[in-house]
């Protein structure tokens, strides 16, 4: 009898189905994915654009720094000022344009105060009336006004960071005390429209005028102002009331720059009551915020 032929059949086992279990992971991250598609839809839909402006404000770079440091903030360095309560760092490349803190005309410091209650100290001079001490105060104060306006002219002229903002801040002397005020330029805004979470470029801006007048000790009046386009949002809002939140809102920026909160004098929203172009009630460079050291002493009559 002939040999039967051996068939050896070889069946192979796939398991999980036809295709395999590879497709549940890919499903899975799939569906991974969407949630949280659809979660950030959610996110974002449930904050508002001023919250979300802020959020993106936050992690927006202020100026560049070409300084390599610690810290890469616009004063990222050495303190400009004295140690003490104004210790916050100042990058080198910045220093070296401003001039000397606290030294006024003829090399004689800006302010001499009591080493026990460290205010300002003037000291009387044989042979002279009450009037005219008045007038030597007042002059001394002047003084000291005229070397701030120089220092944040100066600063913002020769620091290359900051001087494509130097149309944007204006120093003035006026009866009520010295003046600045940052305002818009056109393509140039402090605050993004309707809002009063400040750029980044604004917060450097009221940095180094906090470092200014934080060696003087006047108190200080911080105004908010707009154009006289009309704005609505939600509640009634309007200018009245976002021109008193920036004015809040540069009141924070300057304390969290070292100027103490007791120096603030009063914070005040003025919407489009006060232009700074009259002639042009919608000029951007009237939406601005105003902050004035107040005068402690009569201003001298100009002869």
């Amino acid at each position: 009898m002939a040999d039967q032929a051996i068939i050896i059949k070889r069946v192979k086992k796939v398991a999980g189905g036809h295709h395999g279990g590879a497709w549940k992971v890919a499903y899975a991250d799939f569906v991974t994915a969407m949630m949280a598609f659809f979660l950030m839809l959610w996110l974002l839909n449930s904050v508002t654009e001023e919250q979300l402006t802020g959020i993106s404000n936050y992690f927006a770079p202020t100026v560049s720094s070409t300084t390599q440091g610690g810290s890469n903030a616009l004063f990222g360095g050495d303190a400009m000022g004295p140690p003490g309560a104004l210790s916050k760092a100042t990058a080198p490349s910045l220093v070296q344009h401003l001039p000397p803190p606290s030294v006024g005309p003829g090399g004689d410091d800006l302010t001499i105060k009591d080493q026990t209650t460290n205010e300002e100290v003037v000291e009387p001079e044989p042979g002279i009336t009450e009037e005219q001490m008045k007038e030597i105060q007042a002059e001394r104060e002047q003084q000291k006004f005229d070397k701030a306006k120089e220092m944040l002219e100066q600063a913002v002229h020769n620091i290359p960071e900051l001087k494509k903002f130097e149309g944007s801040m204006l120093v003035d002397n006026t009866p009520e005390g010295l003046r600045v005020q940052i305002t818009d330029q056109d393509g140039l805004a402090m605050f993004p429209s309707g809002s009063s979470a400040m750029y980044g470029h604004t917060r450097s801006l009221l940095d180094l005028v906090a470092r200014v007048v934080n060696q003087l000790p006047n108190r200080i009046s911080i105004s908010g102002h707009t154009d006289s386009v009309p704005f609505r949002g939600e509640s009634g809002y309007s200018n009245w009331e976002l021109s008193a939140d920036r004015a809040l809102a540069s009141r924070r920026a300057l304390l969290a720059s070292g100027v103490p909160a007791e120096r603030i004098d009063r914070v005040v929203g003025k919407s489009d009551m006060d232009p700074l172009v009259a002639a042009d009630p919608k000029s951007p460079r009237n939406r601005r915020i105003g902050i004035i050291l107040l005068r402690e002493n009569e201003p001298v009559p100009q002869t």
